[in-house]
């Protein structure tokens, strides 16, 4: 009988980038930024997510040894927006990734390496909770169609998390998912009585925890090791795969019990934002493999062999990417990427609370319209997902029989009800997170975002009759750019996104 290691590394990859596509036309424009390539999809297409496919191992004589799919032998997971533009435009990547899904099952004991993602890469703490069933519902599916079976865990965006999010993410049969050591409230074993301070990050990566939830669910958390993850990430540890190797190794003792030591980082830390990472993570994955101390795994497996033997609770409304929890999607709390000295992000607050009172103004009027043809507006909108997936007429006769069941509606009514759906897609597309992240309200991840609102608008005024603009302009208008001549909220809107529809809208 196979002895089963109790050492154990996985490296875990999010690969994702916020949508590009003009919400008019559907297309992406050409970004001068990502020169030589048309766009950015295309340029980290090339550095990252296909090198990542096909990346090279070399001997000691600088020859090559082998190419490897490197996707088998992590934890990955795709954001579903680049996964649908990866299909059409990249389709040899799209194919290496459902193939690294199915080899990993096949070598992790039936688990595979993919994990799913909510569908717009909104921060979920920030969202209502009838968003979060959307997000996460629509991302289950997505990742049931592209990998053709259920996902085991999830990553969620920025790994930010609150208790209503894992209870929505349990509720969808969701096992498991990933967070930030810095996340970790206190542990103890499960069923002890005192618990453990870990506030400080101090917790053991090393070990999965049950959280216990309200609704009496529970799901397991994997913290990553922060220290090595940054090392990745900011401190040059891929300049040598062997490196990184006896990094991880290194987090392995002798001590009783099993044992994980595992990094999560963005995917395209691999190859974008470090030339040849891909070449440094296939080498070391190749020593981890050879290592007689520690098997290559996934969660999934881990999991299933080793279930948590402690329990946490977590810090509310945190995240990774952000030292205030979530602050960084709605007020200036000195996180930010880019900009100059001197420059805020007092922007922020406006910009959440005008798309805040968007979405809620345009929800109580979907529901009330919505309501004159189907049973449930917003269980349909959970499965709208399926034209988005399918647009084919008989998927369209399933979608209106499930959901207007004895109701003998006109053609006309039938796109009166999709064009209402559409609506609500924008009205979940404009909480893309990179539209907060970055340092000014006129970068091109806020004006993206500020996009689907404009689209939003003609969509409402479309169907009802109502022009919203000025209700949402007056709340934008608080927000000021740090370039003095991009003015504020309302100016970049007018200037920046009205003034850049396509001709004919």
């Amino acid at each position: 009988m196979e002895k089963r290691p109790r050492r154990y590394v996985c490296i875990h990859g999010h690969f994702y980038q916020p949508p590009r596509e003009n919400p008019w036309t559907g297309k992406i424009e050409k970004q001068p930024s990502a020169e030589p390539y048309h766009d950015w999809n295309e340029r980290i297409t090339a550095e990252c997510y296909r090198t990542n496919s096909e990346a090279r191992i070399l001997r000691a004589d600088g020859e090559l040894e082998r190419v490897v799919n490197n996707y088998s032998k992590i934890s990955f997971n795709f954001g579903p927006s680049l996964l649908n533009w990866l299909e059409s435009a990249a389709p040899d990547v799209y194919r290496s990734l459902r193939s690294a899904d199915r080899k990993s099952r096949r070598r992790f004991s039936g688990h595979g390496a993919a994990l799913a993602q909510p569908y717009h890469h909104s921060i979920l703490p920030l969202a209502s909770r009838r968003d979060k069933v959307t997000e996460v519902h629509w991302g289950i599916r997505d990742f049931e169609h592209r990998f053709g079976r259920k996902p085991e865990g999830i990553w969620l965006p920025e790994t930010a998390a609150d208790l209503e999010t894992l209870e929505v993410a349990a509720s969808a049969g969701l096992v498991f998912t990933v967070l930030s050591p810095h996340q970790a409230a206190r542990v103890r074993p499960v069923g002890a009585g005192g618990w453990i301070d870990v506030s400080n990050g101090s917790v053991d990566t090393r070990r999965g925890y049950r959280i216990a939830l309200p609704s009496g669910k529970s799901l397991a958390l994997y913290f990553y090791d922060g220290a090595i993850a940054r090392a990745v990430a900011f401190q040059h540890l891929l300049f040598n795969g062997e490196s990184l190797a006896t990094r991880l190794l290194g987090l392995l003792t002798d001590g009783e019990g099993p044992q994980l030591a595992h990094i999560a980082t963005d995917g395209e830390t691999y190859g974008h934002h470090h030339t040849f990472g891909e070449m440094a993570l296939a080498y070391a994955l190749k020593t981890i493999d050879r290592s007689p101390s520690a098997a290559l795994t996934v969660y999934g497996e881990f999991l299933k062999r080793h279930p948590p033997e402690w329990e946490v609770e977590i810090i509310e409304g945190s995240s990774w990417s952000c030292a205030h929890g979530v602050e960084r999607w709605r007020s200036d709390c000195g996180c930010q990427t880019g900009g100059k000295a001197g420059w805020n992000q007092r922007w922020r607050g406006p910009l959440r609370e005008s798309l805040n009172w968007l979405r809620d103004s345009v929800a109580s009027l979907y529901e009330y319209e919505t309501r004159r043809y189907l049973c449930d507006p917003w269980g349909a909108r959970d499965d709208y997902i399926e034209l988005l997936l399918n647009p084919s007429k008989a998927a369209r006769r399933r979608f209106f029989s499930r959901w207007a069941p004895g109701r003998r509606l006109k053609e006309e009514d039938k796109e009166r009800v999709l064009k209402l759906l559409e609506a609500q897609r924008h009205s979940l597309m404009m909480f893309t997170s990179c539209g907060w992240f970055f340092h000014d309200i006129s970068g091109i991840e806020t004006i993206q975002v500020l996009s689907y609102a404009a689209r939003l608008l003609e969509l409402v005024r479309d169907l009802f009759g109502m022009d919203l603009q000025e209700g949402f302009l007056e709340i934008l208008s608080r927000a000021q750019s740090n370039i003095p001549e991009e003015g504020s909220g309302r100016a970049v809107f007018v200037e920046r996104v009205l003034a850049a529809r396509p001709v004919g809208w």
